[in-house]
């Protein structure tokens, strides 16, 4: 399910970086009493009443500025506007209602989307009889709160919740796969896709950084019905210095979301770095399976041996991720790129893929016999059957004694033999360990 996006903006210095702090429950941003702290924008994910979504922070907001670096942070705080399913403005109760205020409240209003009306620095019940004065500003949500201590802020998120547009699970028809292209910039994604299309739909350029949003075409490849999601490359957060290239990062992350498998490209010259590491792990926490592409092996100097070579030296660097496809292609000229496909296809086999109970159990006394989970603590820890009540991804429930006492070697070494038996090659296990008599959820 993708999570939907709370966007909190409004002109400096207002509050708006504490209001995300106390939002999220940590103090992921700077804040700071001089204005324009806020220039790189941070986004995470908010748990409020049973609802997600993801809460963005950004830049004090100056229309008309001559400013270079209030331009660009103005930049960053509209893109946030476009791509929000709701929007928080922020303001000063001490300060009273400024043009720059009116010039914002102007725009938002022009979006046509849901806003609240967050009257910041209100802590006490005098203040909320002054804040009234910005319901000039044309909003009905106003809701006076102090972010520095906590006040109203509840409240605020309550509204929040009751505004969020609802977002369904977006099921696929019947057959067709949901293939998230993902990637550093410039290691080309849009090629990949391109040829896959058939058509030049996606601008492709050396330029790194093209792609600036994640962008959905669907195809019949070989009979099979696919979405592709090209997207725009993730980078080091902090290299993420311009505005659209951070807020196509939270559009990438939402892509992944809602992705069946991820293809990950690496650039053959390049190889693996610690950039793709993190986009494996991204991937993986989302329970997506994955297929790894090396693109532009068309230019990549080799013999009959380098391939071989080459995917060892990857998994070696990725022994967490060693169950995972390795492809070898090229989007340029469509070498393997059908083979990518096939894999695609299998992967997502395996993340559909449900195995028996009596199977499962089977399998979990023949594990145990070959290797039963060490003591701890002075107690024999017994595991007693096995279920598999979920998939895509796979999830299996254990029921045992003392559930507590199984460290991570043992899970690790269960979830090994697991693959070895059934194959889930490319994508992530999911094993809890429950105590015996406990219904499953």
């Amino acid at each position: 399910m993708t999570l939907p996006i709370v966007s909190i903006v409004g002109r400096p210095n207002v509050g708006k970086s504490s209001l995300f702090n106390r939002m999220t429950g940590k103090k992921l941003a700077v804040v700071d009493s001089e204005s324009g702290v806020t220039r790189d924008r941070n986004f995470a994910t908010c748990d409020w009443g049973g609802r997600s979504f993801y809460v963005v922070d950004t830049g004090g907001m100056v229309p008309g500025t001559g400013n270079t670096m209030e331009r660009m942070i103005l930049e960053q705080a509209e893109i946030a506007v476009g791509q929000a399913d709701l929007i928080i403005f922020t303001v000063d109760c001490h300060t009273g209602v400024t043009d720059i205020d009116m010039h914002i409240a102007r725009q938002l209003l022009r979006t046509k989307k849901p806003v609240i009306l967050a009257v910041n620095k209100s802590d006490n019940d005098r203040y909320d009889l002054e804040a009234n004065v910005f319901y000039s500003l044309g909003f009905d949500n106003l809701i006076p709160i102090s972010a520095a201590n906590g006040r109203m802020v509840g409240e605020l998120m309550d509204e929040v919740i009751g505004r969020l547009p609802t977002i369904a699970d977006e099921s696929s028809e019947e057959g067709e796969i949901r293939v998230a292209v993902v990637g550093r910039p410039n290691v080309g994604k849009s090629s990949f896709v391109n040829w896959l299309l058939g058509e030049k739909r996606n601008i492709v350029s050396d330029v790194p950084g093209t792609t600036r949003d994640s962008i959905d075409s669907p195809v019949v490849i070989e009979g099979r019905r696919y979405v592709l999601i090209d997207t725009a490359g993730l980078r080091k957060r902090r290299r993420i210095t311009e505005g659209i290239e951070y807020y196509t990062t939270l559009r990438t992350v939402r892509a992944i979301q809602r992705c069946h498998v991820a293809v990950i490209l690496l650039d053959a010259k390049e190889g693996l770095n610690f950039q793709e590491l993190k986009i494996l792990v991204e991937v993986g926490e989302a329970g997506r399976g994955m297929v790894v592409v090396v693109n532009k092996w068309d230019i990549f100097e080799k013999d009959e041996d380098s391939a071989a070579v080459y995917a060892e030296q990857i998994r070696q660097a990725m022994p967490t991720f060693s169950h995972v496809p390795i492809v070898f292609a090229s989007g340029l000229t469509g070498k393997r790129v059908l083979k990518t496909m096939a894999e695609v296809d299998r992967v997502y086999a395996e993340f559909t893929k449900h195995i028996a109970t009596p199977e499962l159990n089977d399998f979990l006394i023949e594990t145990v016999k070959r290797q039963p989970p060490p003591a701890a603590q002075g107690k024999w820890i017994r595991l007693f059957y096995m279920t598999q009540p979920e998939t895509a991804p796979p999830s299996f429930v254990i029921f045992c004694s003392h559930p507590k006492l199984i460290e991570e070697p043992y899970l690790r070494y269960l979830t090994n033999r697991l693959r070895e038996r059934f194959g889930f090659e490319g994508v992530p296990l999911t094993i809890k360990l429950k105590p015996r008599g406990q219904k499953q959820q």
